[in-house]
C-alpha cells in the first residue's frame, strides 16, 4: 500500500514556491477584478496593481536597471511605495526604502551606503532629496514618474 505522504510528494501539478512577486502575478489572474489596494481616493484592482509593478519594472530596465542593482525609493507610505516593492524585485533590483522621517544627512549617508543608482521619490520630496544627495559624492540619477 503506498502512503498517503508519498503520493503528496512535491511535483511539478502541485507544488510552486509563492513569493511575492508570484503571489502578485496570480492574484492578478484568479481575482483580476477585485480591490487589491486602496489610496486615500483611489483604489486598484489586483489587475491594475500588477500591471502598474509590471510597467515600474519595465520602466526600470528601460533605464539600465537590473539583477543587483539598487534602487532606493523615498516616498510616503502610499501606493506607490507598495508598487515599487514589487516592480523593483520584477525588473531583478534590491530595494532601498528610504523613511521619509529621516533626516538629510542620514539619508545622504543610506544612499551612500546602498550604492544606490537610481531615486525615484515624490515631487512634493524633491527639495529633501537634492539636499540629502548635496550632502555626499552620491553616484545616482533621480527620476521622477507620476507617483514617485
Amino acid at each position: 500500500m503506498i502512503s498517503e505522504s508519498e503520493n503528496l510528494r512535491r511535483r511539478e501539478a502541485n507544488y510552486r514556491p509563492l513569493t511575492p512577486i508570484h503571489f502578485l502575478l496570480r492574484s492578478a489572474d484568479v481575482f483580476p477584478e477585485r480591490v487589491a489596494v486602496i489610496d486615500g481616493a483611489r483604489s486598484f484592482t489586483w489587475r491594475q496593481y500588477a500591471d502598474r509593478c509590471l510597467r515600474l519594472a519595465s520602466a526600470l530596465r528601460k533605464r539600465g536597471i537590473g539583477k543587483g542593482d539598487t534602487v532606493a525609493v523615498l516616498a510616503p507610505n502610499t501606493s506607490a511605495m507598495l508598487e515599487a516593492h514589487f516592480g523593483i524585485p520584477m525588473a531583478g533590483a534590491v530595494i532601498c526604502a528610504l523613511n521619509v522621517g529621516l533626516d538629510a544627512s542620514t539619508l545622504a549617508f543610506i544612499l551612500g551606503h546602498s550604492e544606490a543608482r537610481i531615486l525615484p521619490a515624490k515631487r512634493i520630496l524633491a527639495c529633501f532629496r537634492r539636499c540629502a544627495s548635496s550632502e555626499r559624492t552620491i553616484r545616482y540619477r533621480i527620476a521622477r514618474g507620476p507617483d514617485f
